[in-house]
């Protein structure tokens, strides 16, 4: 009986173990995501999104913005964002919810998940996986721009925030190195004049934001994403032209500029 009675000590830490590790398990560890793809799939075999657009893809921050379209019109933008999503499961899927609408410009968030409390994830291996990310996304489409959106802090996994302030360094150098790749913070704005990060960011869980969060990160990534867009555009556009003035006959080139 005195022997059962002292392993109940190390019982009852493995159960603690168990059930912590399937707490992390069921929120934020890699999960069959393929249910989920096949439904963007077939969405866009009724509603086929043409080549040329803005893909958002990540993690809960991204599927959650239902305004997302509204918010960064007259961008043509899709959301492609699975909720507790990881880099490794975005990179999993990059070629399908990614490279597959061949777009101009892709906007990546995720990395919360992958840093949360009993996450075995490192700032190191995050800076791995975006670094995998960039590689898929530009060796199928070179000329594309990627926006890294910054891991954001939160209530919920405040205690987090060092190694995800430690990831973001990482990744912002990183992305400062890499052409066609740009870094946008919006954790810096998130905190108010005291340093200190307002609940009304986030829903009750403290982690997901609010309208009013969003309406913070509309402001600071649609004018980047809009010069870009306008640029890309204009560059396009005189590559066209270009193109059809090739296309005309000396002859007829010649007769036009006399008249004009």
């Amino acid at each position: 009986m005195r022997r059962g009675w002292r392993n109940w000590p190390v019982i009852g830490l493995l159960a603690l173990a168990a059930t912590l590790g399937g707490v992390y398990s069921s929120t934020v560890s890699a999960q069959n995501w393929e249910p989920t793809i096949r439904a963007f799939e077939q969405h866009d075999k009724a509603q086929p999104v043409p080549p040329g657009g803005i893909v958002f893809t990540g993690s809960s921050s991204i599927a959650r913005w239902s305004s997302l379209a509204e918010d960064m019109k007259p961008l043509p933008v899709i959301n492609r964002g699975f909720g507790g999503s990881q880099y490794t499961d975005v990179n999993r899927y990059a070629e399908r919810i990614v490279v597959a609408y061949r777009p101009k410009i892709v906007v990546v968030y995720a990395g919360d998940n992958d840093l949360a409390e009993g996450s075995p994830k490192t700032p190191e291996s995050v800076l791995g996986d975006v670094q995998k990310f960039v590689q898929i996304v530009h060796y199928r489409l070179p000329e594309s721009w990627i926006y890294v959106i910054s891991i954001k802090p939160s209530v919920l996994r405040w205690n987090a925030w060092p190694k995800m302030k430690q990831a973001n360094a990482l990744i912002q150098d990183f992305v400062s190195k890499q052409e066609r790749v740009q870094y946008i913070d919006v954790a810096t704005p998130m905190f108010d004049a005291r340093g200190n990060l307002p609940r009304d960011l986030f829903v009750e869980d403290g982690l997901h934001p609010t309208a009013k969060l969003y309406a913070m990160w509309t402001a600071i990534i649609k004018p980047v994403l809009s010069k870009r867009f306008s640029a890309s555009a204009k560059i396009a556009a005189a590559t066209s032209l270009a193109s059809a003035n090739l296309l005309i006959p000396a002859a007829r080139r010649c007769d036009c500029e006399l008249v004009l």
